[in-house]
């Protein structure tokens, strides 16, 4: 039987290496001191480190992500709509015309609230357009079938209005030159052939066309 002798090559491999090594660090050294007698100053690690960065630098390229790649959605822009608080605060007789014109849904118009103011005045003196808390002398709801009827609030009174216009037929073109925010002339001309005032405001010849001034109820005449 014949004996094989065991080899140790651990040892031997880490006598490479270390010789190896060095004879790395040997030359480094070496270089390090050729360059101090030429002059060189020896690099230190932040600067090594600002080389490697240097010679190893990665270009940075953007992707566009899905949601960059959305489309924009376009805003619109938006505007508020005038609601009852509003004129009530107001509290003036435009705000009131505004009002009936809101609870009837009527186009808020210029010429629809011109129209409206005018018509009051025709019913009621401007300077107290708020008298009984009736300002188109309206008898629907008021307990005062000749329009001497009264409301509880102006709030009531211009429910009421909006209210009347629609119930009865013999409003009907008021209703369409309301809705259509027609000239003046013709909404008003609806006005006097309705039969809301028996004279009809002489069918017409009564009717003042000069600007109504802005007048403010006091609060109590708007339940405030």
């Amino acid at each position: 039987m014949s004996k094989h002798r065991h080899v140790r090559r651990g040892s031997s491999y880490r006598r490479h290496v270390w010789s190896s090594t060095r004879t790395v660090f040997v030359s480094i050294i070496s270089s390090l001191v050729v360059l101090a007698s030429m002059g060189f100053s020896t690099p230190t690690r932040d600067e090594l480190f600002a080389a490697y960065i240097d010679e190893n630098a990665q270009s940075l390229e953007v992707q566009i992500s899905a949601v960059d790649a959305l489309p924009i959605a376009e805003r619109h822009d938006f505007s508020a709509t005038p609601g009852y608080e509003t004129f009530i605060a107001g509290g003036t007789n435009h705000d009131w015309a505004k009002l009936v014109l809101l609870m009837g849904e009527f186009p808020l118009t210029d010429s629809n609230v011109i129209v409206v103011t005018r018509w009051m005045r025709q019913e009621n003196y401007v300077d107290r357009w708020w008298t009984r808390n009736n300002p188109l002398n309206n008898g629907w709801g008021s307990g005062g079938g000749g329009g001497t009827g009264r409301y509880a609030t102006l709030v009531d009174a211009a429910e009421n209005a909006a209210e009347a216009l629609h119930a009865l037929p013999r409003y009907r073109e008021i209703v369409r030159t309301l809705n259509e925010s027609a000239p003046t002339s013709e909404v008003e001309r609806a006005i006097w052939f309705s039969g809301w005032a028996t004279g009809m405001y002489n069918n017409g010849a009564h009717w003042s066309y000069a600007d109504v001034p802005v007048v403010t109820a006091p609060p109590s005449a708007w339940g405030r």
